[in-house]
């Protein structure tokens, strides 16, 4: 585990968040906010850990924009966003009411769910403890202001190269006792007023290469040489590879994902259509004891 690296990207994550609450308003378009956000990323010497995600009301997790969106900021948006430096990661994410009136103070409730069940989580989380405990102050927090967590959703472990790596951190008391180590972790609770579910919902977009085996298209070769130069195990969008190679690969992201080369992550939905608030934040844990990486 590589310390130095880890804090500096928690540190860069810190700053990309802080920098993100600037430019994000109602009518602002979700792709200029994306790039925007990860162009800050390499300016302050990291990189995106996997494509910024902009989900908006029901939509939970991993939505980020085409080369091509049209898509608004507005409604209550989840900002997740990731930095690596040589593949020691750091994931970092807010909430945003992006409303008016009525609908916005119901946002802001439950914005401050996530957040306060957060905090409870952060603090409880140390060497020894098991997982359930962490789930559990989520869930009291989050069921105590009058929101359910999302129960299918859970905070992870991180490793070199790999954003979810082994162990998981639920959201809620999943009667494991299965205890925490030294090791880099993502906590991130997320609350509704819905059903507390998430199901699949319409492809997002984002990729990870599972398999590296031959494929007989020229342009898919190509593409497959790209994605494992650049990206390795971490995620990535369409709308880099786009960028990268034209929109013809986007053809080729086709044939990778039928060749079953790549994995095309759904978009998660609140099975019930309620609004989803998150937030984020990824510890270190050594014999030193807890940092939170991704606070100023």
């Amino acid at each position: 585990m590589d310390k130095d690296k880890i804090i500096k990207a928690g540190k860069i994550a810190c700053q990309a968040k802080e920098y993100a609450k600037t430019i994000i308003k109602r009518g602002v378009p979700l792709l200029e906010i994306a790039e925007k956000i990860e162009e800050k990323i390499r300016e302050l010497g990291g990189e995106p850990a996997f494509p910024v995600s902009l989900s908006i009301n029901e939509i939970a997790a991993h939505y980020t924009p085409s080369h091509d969106e049209k898509t608004l900021a507005r409604g209550l948006l989840k900002v997740d966003i990731g930095v690596h430096i040589g593949g020691w990661i750091t994931d970092t994410a807010f909430s945003l009411d992006l409303e008016r009136g009525k609908e916005s103070e119901e946002n802001k409730k439950l914005i401050e769910a996530s957040e306060k069940a957060l905090e409870s989580a952060v603090k409880t989380a140390k060497e020894g403890i098991s997982v359930r405990e962490i789930g559990k102050k989520i869930q009291e927090t989050i069921e105590s202001l009058g929101f359910s967590p999302i129960m299918n959703l859970s905070g992870h472990e991180i490793k070199q190269h790999r954003i979810h790596a082994g162990l998981t951190i639920p959201n809620i008391d999943n009667k494991k006792n299965i205890l925490l180590q030294k090791g880099v972790y993502a906590i991130e609770p997320f609350a509704t007023p819905g059903s507390g579910k998430v199901h699949d919902g319409n492809p997002s977009g984002i990729y990870i290469l599972i398999n590296n085996k031959n494929i007989r298209s020229p342009i898919a070769r190509k593409v497959l040489k790209l994605i494992e130069e650049e990206y390795r195990t971490m995620p990535f969008c369409s709308r880099w590879i786009v960028k990268k190679a034209g929109t013809g690969a986007l053809i080729a992201l086709r044939q990778l994902e039928q060749n079953g080369n790549l994995h095309h992550f759904p978009q998660l939905v609140e099975s019930s259509g309620g609004k989803v608030s998150q937030a984020e934040d990824t510890i270190l844990i050594d014999e030193e004891g807890k940092i939170i990486v991704t606070r100023g």
